[in-house]
């Protein structure tokens, strides 16, 4: 989903509200992918731990009760998760929300069927420690070669690269084609009508 305004807007809101200097939209999707945080504290290094939980406090607030942004689907991504499902691709979710948070999304979208595993954030740790891959792997019964994973943050490629794990950078999100490619990547594609090609094509070798 495309969430990066909505986390922008509210992130901004949530500095204000705690009095502390208000990040710009550019420096906040910078740390787009970490946990909450992780995030705030790479975002706002100088501000003290008591202000940082202020602001974490109220950007729980306003993502969850703003009306003002919302979070949509990238075209064409409901139709890849089906097509891969229907492929007999086994799908996860590796992500630097709350588990309420995904469970919200999931539940708000009808999405949840999709995934047969999912790891956040608050029950393990952060991107991009590598720990919630191998935890996915575990549960998945899946071994690293059987693996990928998709990502739009170098949070993202750099866990992917720390569990020896084949990485495809998509660069219709948040970070630079050139930020994904420094982690060498198998490939960066730039729409995702190419995702699903490009994983039956490489499954087939």
């Amino acid at each position: 989903m495309d969430s990066a305004d909505r986390i922008a807007f509210c992130m901004r809101k949530a500095a204000e509200d705690a009095q502390v200097e208000v990040p710009s939209v550019d420096e906040v999707k910078e740390i787009i992918g970490l946990g909450l945080p992780e995030a705030i504290k790479k975002l706002m290094p100088l501000v003290g731990e008591d202000d940082r939980e202020e602001v974490e406090k109220y950007y729980r607030y306003h993502f969850i009760n703003n009306r003002e942004r919302t979070s949509v689907f990238f075209d064409g991504a409901l139709q890849a998760l089906d097509e891969l499902l229907e492929r007999g691709f086994i799908l996860a979710v590796a992500t630097g929300k709350s588990r309420r948070g995904l469970n919200r999304e999931f539940e708000k979208h009808s999405v949840g069927h999709y995934f047969v595993e999912s790891r956040c954030a608050d029950e393990t740790r952060s991107k991009p420690d590598p720990l919630m891959l191998h935890e996915i792997l575990q549960s998945t019964n899946c071994v690293r070669e059987q693996a990928v994973i998709i990502g739009d943050t170098e949070y993202d490629m750099d866990m992917g690269r720390q569990a020896g794990i084949d990485r495809i950078g998509v660069t219709y999100g948040v970070h630079s084609k050139d930020r994904l490619e420094a982690f060498e990547p198998e490939v960066c594609l730039d729409a995702i009508n190419e995702l699903v090609p490009w994983l039956v094509n490489s499954s087939e070798r």
